[in-house]
């Protein structure tokens, strides 16, 4: 038996099973955070995400595209933010977004997994990571739409070759974004 949302099929035991179709990234409603460890204090932010993603059948075939605006990195320290957002660190002006794009998706008996590339500074790094799929109710006329969320650790050689005095190794990122039918 499989039950249906519009757009959206659940598998028995309440496993999301996604319908073919193209969706948009809601830029209201997504975001990638991360958090770093730097002089051992906890440094938190975030960055708006755009993008799309196409289902496909078979379901391996499917692709998404993610990105992120570099200059709108957000801290909730302008001073920091301007320092992330400069040439010591993501430099926006140079290279404006970070983006991920995926070759496989595919499920498991553990959930949803993607393999891709992570583009940070013109330099692709492969990465894999898990999804979780939220699929909120929604009122009659609404239009369907799923929320998904991704953890990866990252790197903090892929956004800064300076040596930056107890920076961590590991970055942990956390995209967070909201899906609609793109019709």
């Amino acid at each position: 038996m499989t039950t249906t949302t519009p757009g959206i099929q659940l598998r028995p035991g309440r496993q999301p099973w996604l319908a073919a179709g193209r969706w948009r990234v809601d830029p209201a409603r997504s975001h990638a955070s991360f958090a770093a460890r730097v002089a051992g204090r906890q440094v938190r932010g975030r960055l708006p995400l755009t993008g799309e993603v196409l289902i496909a059948q078979p379901v391996e075939d499917s692709t998404a595209r993610l990105a992120a605006m570099t200059s709108a990195v957000s801290t909730g320290s302008p001073v920091l933010d301007r320092l992330l957002a400069g040439p010591g660190f993501l430099d926006a002006g140079a290279f404006p977004q970070i983006s991920f794009r995926s070759e496989l998706l595919v499920w498991v008996p553990a959930g949803w997994r993607a393999v891709g590339h992570l583009q940070v500074k013109d330099t692709e790094h492969e990465l894999a990571c898990q999804l979780d799929l939220d699929l909120p109710g929604t009122r009659p006329g609404d239009p369907p739409h799923m929320i998904i969320a991704s953890s990866w650790a990252i790197d903090s050689r892929w956004v800064t070759s300076q040596w930056v005095p107890a920076l961590g190794r590991r970055i942990l990122m956390t995209c967070s974004f909201s899906l609609e039918p793109d019709m």
